[in-house]
């Protein structure tokens, strides 16, 4: 029988930006305001003033609070540090849920919450890869170290959820048939974000907004912008909106294809915000799980041209026009010519807004998630509800 009273769920996640972050504001918000107790442990060594200002969003919805400490990214031995403050955070706050996200996020929820159940402490473990480490491959040392890792990991959770289709067969391809629970929940959006952004009259054709890092496609985005300059034969206008390792190496690039006059380059700001700046969302990522900024743009009614990859034709649908082939600069061009040359292109190229609605809602994902975490809970034998 579950309990149906409230919870203490923890987050662990390594870096506050991107997909993975909104994921965790969504959930700590849903799930506070339906009685249940959030905390979160995450990175200090990432983020910058646009990160802090949406911590400062959560905070009220965080009742065990908010603790960062340095995770690298890669493995390292200052792991040791993070996981021995995260272990004394986590057993002082007494959490009957532990949910890792991304690579770094799943060992710390695992690990830690193993230890706590070894002293019979009742607490269920779940990872959720949003990609991370699905990225890599078996044909290289790396790939199989982290891959490895992963398989080796998988005993010590009570679940795994995956965001898309793709993400759970690509983890079934590369780590294993998961031998522990596992769960597609779509990632989902806010009923406020459910509104039409329409474009200012100076709005620009096309928006980039994302990580500035190869992964996401900024150079493939600049690159298809001069090709659809060229096939639709006259000047067009851009915006680049993020932050990253590779900024400045994309802004060189523009000034080098004389293309800085009419790609705009700004940091990073809300989705909706950034929308009103244009009248087309480009996501030219070469790999994604479910990128948050498709279903974001879909919610705000805003024509997305996106590379078929992750989950993005699950969103978009498998046949849908408006996806190009990953890596592939010449393809994303024609699909951004036909964008603004065809006055119909939005009603052929995106879903339905009802049906896209009843499949990637906030509400969905958030029930979908804490029924899971009670399930697990009812299944466990004996051991002390909190860690006391």
């Amino acid at each position: 029988m579950a309990d149906d009273g409230p919870l203490r769920i923890i987050h662990c996640f390594r870096s506050p930006i991107g997909g993975i972050f909104r994921h965790v504001r969504d959930l700590a918000e849903f799930h506070a305001k339906a009685g249940h107790d959030i905390g979160i442990i995450c990175d200090s060594l990432t983020g910058s003033a646009f990160e802090d200002s949406l911590f400062d969003e959560i905070r009220p919805y965080l009742s065990l609070g908010l603790v960062r400490l340095p995770i690298s990214r890669s493995i390292s031995p200052r792991d040791l540090f993070a996981f021995r403050e995260s272990y004394r955070e986590i057993k002082g706050l007494r959490p009957d849920v532990l949910h890792g996200h991304g690579a770094k996020g799943g060992a710390i929820a695992r690990l830690i919450g193993s230890a706590l159940r070894v002293n019979r402490y009742r607490v269920a473990r779940l990872y959720s890869p949003h990609g991370g480490s699905l990225h890599y491959r078996r044909n290289t040392a790396s790939g199989l170290a982290i891959l490895t890792a992963e398989r080796l990991l998988e005993p010590l959770g009570d679940g795994l959820t995956f965001v898309c289709d793709y993400e759970r067969d690509v983890y079934e391809a590369r780590v294993g048939k998961p031998r522990v629970r596992a769960e597609r929940i779509y990632n989902g959006i806010h009923d406020r974000d459910f509104e039409t952004v329409h474009p200012r009259e100076d709005a620009v054709d096309f928006l980039y907004i994302g990580m500035l890092r190869d992964l996401k496609g900024p150079d493939l985005f600049v690159d298809a912008f001069a090709r659809t300059e060229r096939l639709v034969g006259r000047p067009l206008s851009a915006l680049m909106v993020g932050d990253g390792p590779d900024r400045e190496k994309y802004a060189q690039m523009m000034l080098q294809r004389g293309l800085a006059r009419r790609i705009g380059l700004l940091p990073a700001m809300k989705a909706r915000e950034a929308f009103a700046l244009t009248r087309n969302v480009v996501v030219p990522s070469r790999a994604e799980a479910m990128p948050y900024i498709v279903l974001e743009a879909l919610a705000a009614r805003k024509p997305v041209i996106a590379s078929r990859v992750g989950g993005i034709p699950e969103v978009l649908g498998p046949g849908s026009i408006a996806l190009t082939e990953p890596g592939d600069a010449q393809s994303l061009a024609a699909v951004m010519a036909e964008a603004i040359s065809d006055h119909n292109w939005f009603g052929k190229a995106m879903p339905e807004p009802a049906a896209f609605k009843q499949a990637f809602s906030a509400s969905a994902m958030s029930s979908a998630l804490l029924g899971l975490y009670r399930d697990i809970l009812a299944g466990q034998d004996g051991g002390k509800r909190h860690a006391r």
